[in-house]
């Protein structure tokens, strides 16, 4: 999820890092070059092209590196992200190259001493990723480098928008609430939304807080966990009336975001729904998903159109502005050298330049962006070229604590079980336990 002219990023957050250990004894012979070397590698693909494009790449890397064997495993995202790699982080039993989203959690991370400090290593990739490398960056040093940077939006139905006489995308929300009731008149489901996956769901509260709060409140908020301005309480008033609306299917909060035909990604897919808010890879987790109905090839649906969150009338909130994150990989702290020169030709031009070919996401190192040939991918490419101010995922920016308390606290409100007020109070109660 990229953009090689980010000329707004927002603060990671002023944490102080841990000192890694790793001097090795004067008296200790380095191992030969040419030891046998096995790496794990942890990723989130679990269909192709992607799961295919990461074992290919590992079997390269092998080519070029005789002594080295690299145990490749995809796991579903929420899987992966939520549980695998805490838990194998504390274990102290980590593979060496896994997933990594960047910011408030890797901030922790590092303070834990669990992931390896690359910053002597990757400047050379430093250089050609630019400012898009700042979330995996902290107290100045680099514990990780982005491969994907994008933004989020809704992707839609362009045949299902021209069925119910939609003759343009809302850039209001206005307007998204009149394109919902022409599609309601029209016995379509206009929105499809995961909020079983609990994160779906928490986004749209992001998305209201992005359109309600000013850049600079949003800057104080992930700098300094500060959530005293009103527009925060406003953000859930709004997605409360939006939640009354009506715009989902039925069965949202047991819906799955991702996996398979009934999932919110699938439902749109499918031509059952009209709408869902999502990332830059859901054309890809579409094609996924309508490959293992068909067997056939992994295309996305030829009617996919996109547009950013609309802005909000009379909010202090930038209308432009998008709502974003990466993904990239960390080295875990005990990793040998060869995981960095993996994550090196990761980030390489050729590498990322087939990565874009695939249309999985948007690629992050300079060079490569003529790649983006896919027009859902090239859609996203322009809505975030002409954001102003570009967002990290609130959970990811805030870290796991206070994004878990957060996130907890709008799958509430969606259930019917809390009120806007108390996503505030749940935040605020999270941040004093840091």
């Amino acid at each position: 999820m990229n953009k090689r002219s980010i000329k707004r990023w927002v603060a990671t957050g002023a944490i102080s890092a841990v000192a890694l250990a790793g001097l090795t004894a004067c008296n200790t012979a380095a191992p030969a070059d040419d030891a046998p070397v096995t790496l794990t590698w942890w990723h989130n693909a679990t269909a192709d092209p992607l799961a295919g494009f990461w074992q290919t790449v590992a079997d390269e890397f092998e080519a070029d590196h005789p002594n080295v064997t690299i145990k490749v495993e995809g796991f579903q995202n929420e899987e992966l992200q939520r549980t695998l790699i805490p838990n194998a982080l504390r274990s102290g039993d980590a593979p060496d190259l896994f997933q990594q989203w960047g910011a408030g959690e890797l901030a922790a991370q590092v303070r834990a001493g669990q992931v390896k400090d690359i910053s002597a290593d990757v400047q050379e990739q430093i250089d050609a990723i630019g400012g898009t490398v700042a979330p995996w960056q902290v107290d100045g040093k680099t514990y990780g480098l982005p491969f994907s940077f994008g933004i989020e939006g809704f992707w839609y139905n362009k045949d299902l928008f021209a069925q119910a006489g939609i003759d343009a995308v809302p850039t209001t929300l206005d307007e998204l609430y009149d394109a919902i009731d022409k599609l309601k008149a029209a016995n379509i489901v206009p929105i499809a939304v995961g909020a079983g996956d609990k994160w779906p769901a928490a986004h749209y509260w992001y998305n209201f807080a992005l359109k309600a709060c000013s850049p600079e409140t949003l800057s104080n908020a992930q700098a300094n966990l500060v959530f005293d301005d009103p527009c925060f309480v406003e953000a859930g008033e709004m997605l409360k009336d939006f939640i009354d609306s009506n715009p989902f299917q039925e069965g949202f909060l047991g819906t799955s975001a991702q996996q398979g035909a009934g999932s919110s990604a699938g439902l749109v897919a499918t031509g059952n729904a009209a709408m869902e808010l999502m990332g830059h890879w859901n054309p890809g987790t579409m094609g996924g998903i309508l490959a293992e109905e068909s067997g056939g090839e992994a295309t996305p649906p030829a009617f996919l159109g996109w547009f950013n969150f609309p802005g909000i009338e009379g909010a202090d909130g930038d209308p432009t502005a998008a709502l974003g994150g990466g993904d990239g990989f960390s080295c875990s702290a005990d990793a040998p050298k060869e995981c960095v020169e993996l994550l090196q030709y990761i980030s390489s031009v050729d590498v990322q330049t087939r990565f874009g070919e695939i249309g999985a996401g948007i690629p992050v190192t300079k060079g490569s962006e003529g790649s983006i040939t896919d027009p859902n991918l090239q859609q996203v490419l322009a809505g975030l070229q002409k954001s102003t101010y570009v967002q990290l995922w609130l959970d990811t920016a805030y870290g796991a604590t206070v994004g878990g308390a957060m996130n907890d606290g709008i799958v509430n409100l969606f259930a019917g079980n809390g009120t806007p007020e108390d996503i505030v109070t749940s935040i605020q109660n999270a941040v004093a336990t840091l």
